[in-house]
C-alpha cells in the first residue's frame, strides 16, 4: 500500500513537473546512497509513518544555475503544491481507502471493474486509466465517475494493456481517500487478432563497448545494456535478439511495441543531450554479434518509432517505441529469418569536459537483473491472411401479393403499387467447425439485371429474418426482422451485371455465428422502400448470388483451470506446483505474483514464469509478506483459462524441502 501512495505522488509531481519544463523524471524504488540522502530525513519520518520521498537531482544535472537551476526549482514548487494539496487526503477525515478493486471481466473493447465500499449517498468514485506504466491519477487520465460499486471502460482498442486506479470522495467535504492499488488488464483481442509476448533471446542480447572489444562477449545473457558513452567503455551499443519462429510464417503483424526498461541513468549526467533510438538491423550484414565494429556499422532496415530524448528516460519506468504501419512489414519481413536483431544506439560523442552519458537498461538476468519480468519485450498484434468461402443459396424466392416465384429472385413495387419481396436462404453447415475457426468478415454480393428509370427513388434494404416458412405474402409481411445487412441501396444507382456489396457488421456476425452453432439456415429477405409512391418498379436480381465468408482458424474458448496449485519451501524459496492441463491445445502457464489482491487477469501482477512446466519458483519474493498467487493455462492463440489463486500466509509452516 505504501509503494501504491508512494508510486502516485511521484507521478503526480511528474506530471506537474513536465508541464513546466517537459522534464520526465523516473520513479523507482531503488534506496539512493546514504550519503546523498544524509540530512534529509527521509529515514526518519519514514519510521514515524510519514511518506517521504527524495528526489535526486545530481550536482552534474545543473552545470548552469541561471538556466537549469531556476528551471528546477520552478518545476519542483509545482510539483510540492500538488503533494501538499493531497496531504488532507491521508487524514483520518478524508473517506477510507477503496478495498478490493478487481478485474471482473474484460472484452476487446470494454474492461469491466469492481469493488468493495459501502454505498452512501455522500460518497462516489473516480476512476483512472491510462496505458502507460506508473502514470499520474489526475484530470487527464481521470475516466470515470460513478456511485455504485462497478464501472464499465468501454470504446477501448482491443489487445491493448491498460492500467486502473480508484479513489473515494466525499460529496460534502470533498475529501478524497487514497488511491488503491493499480490494477492491469489487456482487453482481448479483436475476431481476426492473435498476439505474442516475445522475449529478448538471452545468449544474444547485450552490449558491445568500443574500448571493451575483447570483454564484449561476456556483456551477453548476464549483464546490463549499457548505451550511450563514456571514458572508460567509449560508444556502447546495446543489441537485442528476438527469436521469430513460434509466429507463423503467414502472420500479418498489425502491431507492434519494444518494451525495455530502465534500471539506472546516473551515468546520463549531461542535462538535455543526446537521444536514444532503436534500429532492426538488415539480417546477415554482420557476422559476430559481440564485435562492436560489426554491429556499430551494420545497416539499419529501418529506424523504429521516435527516439527518447535524454529528459525523456524514465528511470524505473517502462520506455517503448511503437512501430508504423510500414515498420510493422518490415518486421514482418523478418519471420522468415526466425529471428530480428535490434540495435539500440545512444550519444556517440562527449562534450569537452564531460565524462558520461550512459544510460543503463535491465535484460533481466544475471545478479543485476531484476527477474525475467524485466526482460526486453516485443509485443507483436497480428493476424492471418483469411481462408474465403462462396455459398450459394438454397433457396431463391419472389413474394408478391399475388403468388410466390421460385429460383427467382426480384424485388420492388408491382402494378398496384404493393410491395415485392425477394427471399434467399443460405445452408451454413458447408461453413468450418465453429470452436475452431472465426468468422472476420461477410457479404452478399448480388447484382441486377435490368436498368431502372433514373429518377426512381426506391431503395432496397437487406433484412436477416427469422421465419419459420415463406409460403405466403403474410408471411414474409409478418417476418420478425433480426438486423440489416449493410446500406440500403438507390434503385436508380443500380446498373446491369455491376456487383452490390452487402456488408455484415459485427452484431449481424454475431448472429450468423449463433445460426451456425445451432445448425440453422442464413434467411434474408430484399425490401423495397420508397417515400414518394412507386408502381411497376420492379428490379430482377440476377440468380448468382453469394454468401462470401472469411474466416481464420482461431480457438473460441479457453483451456481449463489449472488444478491442485500447491505452495512448498524449497531451500527457503516460495515453490509453486500445480496439476498439469491434459489438453493438445495447451502452449504454456502464465504464472504472477500480485501483493494486494487475487490476480484475475494475466497481467494483473509480476510475471514469475511462462512455458510448459507445471511448477516454478518465486526467488524474489519475501517470505514475510502476505501475497496472493495466479496460474493460468493458455493456448496458442492465446485464450487465458481462468486463474488457479492460492493465498500466501508468512504465518503458516508450509511443507518444506532441503
Amino acid at each position: 500500500i505504501e509503494g501504491t501512495d508512494m508510486n502516485v505522488i511521484a507521478a503526480n509531481m511528474n506530471d506537474e513537473i513536465q508541464k513546466v519544463t517537459g522534464r520526465k523524471y523516473g520513479i523507482h524504488r531503488g534506496k539512493p546512497p546514504a550519503a546523498l540522502i544524509h540530512g534529509s530525513g527521509r529515514e526518519y519520518y519514514y519510521s514515524k509513518g510519514i511518506l517521504s520521498l527524495v528526489v535526486e537531482v545530481g550536482t552534474k544535472n545543473i552545470p548552469d544555475y541561471m538556466k537549469v537551476m531556476s528551471g528546477s526549482i520552478k518545476e519542483n514548487i509545482a510539483a510540492l503544491i500538488k503533494t501538499f494539496s493531497e496531504v488532507i487526503n491521508y487524514s483520518p477525515l478524508a473517506p477510507r481507502r477503496v478495498d478490493n478493486f478487481r478485474v471482473f471481466d474484460v472484452g476487446a473493447q470494454s474492461v469491466t471493474l469492481s469493488w468493495d465500499y459501502e454505498l452512501r449517498e455522500d460518497i462516489y468514485f473516480e476512476i483512472y486509466r491510462s496505458t502507460l506504466d506508473k502514470d499520474a491519477c489526475n484530470e487527464r487520465t481521470l475516466v470515470g465517475i460513478t456511485t455504485k460499486n462497478y464501472y464499465i471502460d468501454d470504446q477501448l482498442e482491443s489487445s491493448t494493456n491498460y492500467n486502473y486506479t480508484i479513489r473515494a470522495v466525499n460529496k460534502k467535504s470533498t475529501l478524497k481517500s487514497p488511491f488503491a492499488p493499480v490494477v492491469k488488464a489487456r482487453t482481448k483481442l479483436d475476431d481476426d487478432e492473435f498476439f505474442k509476448f516475445i522475449f529478448a533471446s538471452q545468449k544474444e542480447t547485450g552490449y558491445v563497448g568500443e574500448y571493451t572489444q575483447e570483454r564484449n562477449r561476456s556483456h551477453f545473457g548476464v549483464n546490463s545494456l549499457f548505451v550511450g558513452v563514456n571514458k572508460s567503455k567509449g560508444v556502447c551499443d546495446g543489441v537485442v535478439t528476438f527469436d521469430l519462429s513460434t509466429l507463423p510464417k503467414n502472420a500479418i503483424i498489425k502491431r507492434a511495441r519494444f518494451y525495455i526498461y530502465p534500471m539506472n541513468r546516473v551515468g546520463a549526467k549531461i542535462e538535455k543531450f543526446g537521444e536514444w533510438s532503436l534500429s532492426l538491423l538488415e539480417p546477415n550484414s554482420f557476422s559476430d554479434i559481440s564485435d562492436f565494429n560489426q554491429i556499430d556499422k551494420a545497416p539499419a532496415k529501418t529506424l523504429i518509432g521516435q527516439a527518447i530524448k535524454s529528459q525523456h528516460l524514465t528511470q524505473g519506468i517502462w520506455n517503448f517505441w511503437d512501430f508504423s504501419q510500414k515498420e510493422c512489414e518490415l518486421l514482418q519481413e523478418e519471420i522468415k529469418n526466425k529471428k530480428a536483431v535490434f540495435r539500440l544506439d545512444g550519444p556517440k560523442y562527449l562534450p569537452d569536459g564531460e565524462d558520461s552519458q550512459m544510460m543503463q537498461f535491465d535484460i533481466g538476468y544475471g545478479k543485476f537483473g531484476g527477474g525475467i519480468h524485466y526482460r526486453p519485450m516485443l509485443d507483436i498484434v497480428y493476424t492471418l491472411e483469411p481462408e474465403v468461402l462462396e455459398l450459394r443459396p438454397q433457396e431463391l424466392s419472389t413474394i408478391s401479393k399475388d403468388r410466390v416465384k421460385e429460383n427467382i429472385l426480384e424485388s420492388g413495387f408491382d402494378k398496384d403499387g404493393d410491395k415485392v419481396y425477394g427471399y434467399m436462404s443460405f445452408d451454413l453447415s458447408k461453413l468450418p467447425d465453429f470452436e475452431t475457426t472465426m468468422i472476420t468478415e461477410c457479404a452478399i454480393k448480388i447484382k441486377s439485371k435490368n436498368r431502372i428509370n433514373k429518377k426512381s427513388d426506391v431503395r432496397f434494404y437487406l433484412e436477416l429474418v427469422e421465419v419459420d416458412e415463406v409460403g405466403s405474402y403474410e408471411d414474409i409481411k409478418h417476418r420478425e426482422k433480426i438486423e440489416y445487412i449493410g446500406y440500403e441501396v438507390a434503385q436508380s444507382d443500380l446498373k446491369p451485371n455491376e456487383y452490390q456489396f452487402f456488408k455484415f457488421d459485427t452484431l449481424s456476425r454475431k448472429v450468423l455465428d449463433i445460426l451456425h452453432q445451432n445448425n440453422k439456415s442464413l434467411k434474408l429477405v430484399i425490401k423495397p422502400t420508397t417515400a414518394l409512391g412507386a408502381k411497376n418498379q420492379i428490379t430482377q436480381w440476377d440468380e448468382d448470388v453469394k454468401l462470401i465468408v472469411k474466416y481464420v482458424p482461431k480457438r473460441r474458448k479457453a483451456l481449463q483451470k489449472v488444478k491442485n496449485l500447491k505452495i512448498t519451501k524449497e531451500k527457503g524459496i516460495i515453490k509453486l506446483t500445480w496439476d498439469r492441463v491434459e489438453d493438445e491445445n495447451l502452449k504454456g502457464y502464465y504464472v504472477v505474483r500480485n501483493r494486494f489482491h487475487p490476480p484475475k487477469h494475466f497481467l494483473d501482477g509480476v510475471k514469475l514464469y511462462g512455458g510448459k512446466d507445471n511448477f516454478t519458483y518465486d526467488k524474489f519474493g519475501s517470505l514475510d509478506i502476505e501475497k496472493y498467487y495466479a496460474v493460468f493455462a493458455y493456448d496458442n492463440v492465446p485464450n487465458f483459462s481462468e486463474p488457479a489463486i492460492i493465498k500466501y500466509d508468512p504465518l503458516e509452516s508450509y511443507e518444506s524441502k532441503c
